[in-house]
């Protein structure tokens, strides 16, 4: 069964992540699983450690991952969703990438604190996720909930060209909307009507089966057109693409990333070429 991975620190956001995620593997029928990576000193007391002790402390964690995971999908009426748990002693990017390589898994999904500040083990990862993992990954913050049928704009200079995993990413997220509706925003410095038909050309290809509205902003820099498209247009989930060549990669340089999330309080998927 395909799955959602959900990376967890126990916190309120990671929370919020998992019942978004529950909802969405809901309506897809898949397979939700939540992951915490346990820091390689976490639970040493050098002046304590003995193998007997340490095995207990992992042995506890692994217990409350799965009473955390339960109790949510209990809160949140979703008990007929399949859940597994997983504790795994590493740094986070390596726990993951780890089980990324040896299982199903379709999207990794990250909770942070959104208008109020990136907090957290999770959080303070958010950006390490887009900028190093090649995994379709969902950002959700805390104030974002998954609706019955959200509204979905992918962000684009209309020189994306999206991997094979992505775009089944975009599809199953299209498919969980329940519309197979998206909006298109399409930001650039300047107008250049051979690329806006090219690039609507190449999205179309992409995707056949959607319906797509097209939206254009001139503006020189990409954070802030998105962002006032963001609060002038209804938007659930925020798509957009990590590469290195054009407009849309200032996103996620290690200064930027960070504002972007902070003052979006939607859901944000990236995606890369």
């Amino acid at each position: 069964m395909k799955q959602i991975l959900v990376a967890t620190d126990f916190s309120r956001s990671a929370g919020n992540a998992m019942a978004y995620a529950l909802a969405m593997a809901k309506t897809l029928k898949m397979e939700v699983v939540a992951i915490h990576a346990i820091h390689p000193t976490e639970g040493i007391n050098n002046s304590t450690y003995n193998a007997i002790f340490i095995e207990s402390y992992y042995e506890n964690k692994r217990t409350a991952l799965k009473e955390w995971g339960e109790n949510i999908k209990i809160r949140e009426n979703h008990t007929n969703v399949k859940l597994e748990t997983i504790c795994d002693v590493g740094f986070l990017r390596a726990v993951i990438t780890n089980y990324i390589e040896n299982n199903p898994v379709e999207l990794l999904v990250m909770g942070i604190t959104g208008a109020t500040g990136i907090s957290g083990i999770v959080g303070s990862n958010a950006s390490m996720a887009v900028t190093k993992m090649r995994i379709p990954t969902l950002i959700v913050p805390l104030e974002s909930s998954f609706t019955n049928f959200p509204i979905i704009t992918l962000a684009t200079d209309y020189e994306t060209v999206l991997s094979p995993k992505d775009i089944t990413a975009l599809s199953e997220l299209l498919k969980a909307s329940g519309t197979r509706k998206m909006q298109v925003l399409y930001v650039a410095e300047k107008s250049d009507e051979v690329h806006i038909q090219t690039g609507e050309k190449r999205i179309r290809a992409l995707l056949p089966d959607t319906e797509i509205e097209f939206n254009y902003i001139i503006d020189s820099s990409a954070p802030n057109g998105i962002m006032d498209f963001i609060k002038s247009n209804h938007t659930d989930i925020l798509c957009l693409v990590k590469h290195h060549h054009n407009i849309i990669y200032r996103l996620f340089t290690s200064s930027t990333v960070n504002q972007v999330l902070n003052k979006s309080v939607k859901a944000i998927l990236v995606l890369h070429e």
